[in-house]
């Protein structure tokens, strides 16, 4: 077991292999079968056209004895930031057949969440774009790694040919295909890879802004994509668009390109999310799936040109990220005729939740759904950690064959993070219906689900307390009838200064934190509002934000 990650029990790992969630073997093992199986039908597609499941998983061996020419070994960790191309797959799959570890970081990602994930991991490799949506991801990197303790390397997708001079840590990670690899195929049959230990690490946004890895083992994961393929009912044929940013859990494996795979299915793959985009390879591909986020789906729906184009091959569209409003998705099937909209409840740690194609119309409108697995352990509690009865809200616990049962290297929030037996505290208000469904409430964590991207108010207040002019600050939600919920940064200033919007966005990005954290409104206050405990009352801020605007 890698040092820092924590164990199932053994008498709860000896339940799940018994009955059968648990294969006990390694994650790409999972896939085998799946990609000999269908080794003539088109596994991928992303702008350099089609890829074979034959040409996967000729190409994730390549790049597996490729990763061993470059010293990399089983449980060694490298932080992966791919766009959405069949070259995340060739690596990912390539990692996974030598053990060694991605650390999934996202694109809005900047340097100081990557130095972070870094920190935690003990990366010792970087797999990057050469620079995307004008920024430089290679510069970026660059500075990052000029802090590690020893060399590292950094993998770089898109760069030009002869961009790296040799014996540098930086390398056209497209020469990887290109190259004999120096390890022969034999290498690859030598390793031993415990399916135990950690296929990969997921993020979690953490309400202290510090991040969290979740590590995700061979066993949970691979049963996690199985289960959610099984239940969303993923067949040959089934053809997925991933235009999330695929390091993300949902479009990766739940189902995700891995269940689509393990299915038989297609998935293609584009970073782009505008609408006549999105329509357009609908059109051409027969797009059967979908994952998105509501934000994206309203604006799909929204767009004029909808009625432009062929769209009657899609048959679900799979919501996760944030709360699904009834009349949007009532807008949505309007919009698309004939097409299921699944609302799923879902975390990187783990529980997933879906509604059902044969739910009632009732549960299919108002519900998140309900666990994927039988051995899901789910309730919701009070305050004082007692069961709250049915209909009432309660924070969500839980654990189960593929919920973790600790954060990577960090035993101190684990304490809090964790009930004694081995619950997570999931820090999500929910309400059980007498079905057996769930209805999402809203969170006891103080985190901010800007179109389900998660942001921690404490990373960001204390960002704006190392301001000059500032004095106090607490960051709290406003509603937004797309995104779910903004960011306003309530300030007291010091006496005698000022504070523009401008000078303040700017300031936080001097830190190198991703855009999508920086505040969208900004409120001055002579005073902060304080609770009966003295602490700063956020509900009484948002109040009086939600007075102002109204």
């Amino acid at each position: 077991m890698l040092d820092g990650a924590t164990p199932f029990p053994a008498e709860f790992a000896a339940r799940y292999r018994e009955r059968g969630y648990w294969a006990d073997i390694p994650l790409f093992d999972g896939f085998r079968d799946a990609f000999r199986g269908h080794a003539d039908r088109v596994a991928l597609i992303d702008p350099g056209g089609p890829v074979t499941y034959r040409q996967l998983e000729e190409r994730s061996a390549h790049f597996a004895r490729a990763l061993l020419g470059l010293g990399l070994r089983p449980l060694d960790r490298i932080i992966v930031q791919l766009p959405n191309t069949a070259m995340f797959a060739y690596l990912y799959f390539g990692l996974q057949r030598i053990g060694a570890i991605p650390v999934l970081a996202l694109p809005v990602h900047r340097r100081r969440e990557i130095a972070q994930f870094a920190e935690i991991s003990g990366a010792r490799a970087l797999a990057i774009p050469a620079s995307a949506r004008n920024f430089d991801f290679t510069a970026m990197a660059r500075e990052v790694m000029a802090g590690w303790p020893e060399p590292g390397l950094c993998l770089v997708q898109g760069a030009p040919e002869g961009a790296f001079g040799g014996g540098q840590p930086f390398g056209r990670i497209e020469e990887l295909l290109e190259r004999e690899p120096p390890a022969p195929e034999s290498a690859l049959a030598g390793i031993a890879i415990d399916p135990e230990d950690p296929a990969l690490f997921l993020l979690s946004g953490g309400t202290t802004g510090i991040p969290k890895l979740i590590p995700r083992t061979h066993n949970d994961y691979l049963y996690n994509s199985r289960l959610a393929a099984s239940v969303c009912e993923i067949g040959e044929g089934d053809v997925l668009l991933d235009v999330l940013p695929i390091e993300h859990n949902l479009p990766l494996g739940c189902p995700g390109m891995q269940g689509f795979l393990l299915s038989g299915g297609t998935v293609v793959l584009s970073a782009s999310t505008r609408p006549a985009d999105v329509f357009g390879l609908i059109q051409r591909y027969r797009v059967t799936h979908i994952h998105l986020v509501p934000a994206l789906l309203i604006r799909w729906i929204d767009d004029p040109r909808i009625g432009e184009y062929d769209l009657s091959s899609l048959r679900v569209i799979q919501s996760g990220g944030q709360r699904l409003q009834p009349e949007v998705r009532a807008r949505a099937e309007k919009a698309l005729p004939g097409c299921f909209i699944q609302e799923n409840f879902g975390m990187a740690e783990g529980l997933i939740m879906f509604v059902r194609t044969s739910d009632p119309d009732d549960v299919r409108r108002e519900t998140c759904g309900r666990p994927s697995s039988p051995d899901d352990e789910v309730f919701l509690i009070d305050e004082d950690g007692n069961v709250v009865p049915d209909g009432e809200p309660g924070e969500l616990i839980v654990r189960g064959p593929y919920t973790l049962r600790g954060y990577f290297r960090a035993p101190e929030h684990n304490a809090r993070a964790f009930t004694p037996d081995g619950f997570y505290r999931s820090g999500d208000l929910l309400r059980k219906l007498p079905s057996g469904n769930y209805v999402v409430e809203g969170r006891v964590k103080d985190l901010i689900n800007r179109g389900g991207e998660k942001i921690s108010a404490e990373e960001v207040e204390n960002l704006i307390l190392a301001h000059p002019a500032v004095l106090n600050v607490a960051c709290v939600p406003y509603p937004d009838p797309v995104l779910g919920e903004r960011m306003c940064a309530c300030v007291v200033l010091r006496p005698g200064r000022r504070l523009g919007f401008e000078e303040l966005a700017a300031f936080l990005l001097d830190f190198g934190i991703a855009t999508f954290k920086l505040p969208e409104r900004l409120e001055f206050f002579d005073s902060l509002p304080l609770s009966g405990f003295g602490k700063v009352s956020k509900k009484d801020l948002a109040a009086r934000l939600e007075g102002e605007r109204s």
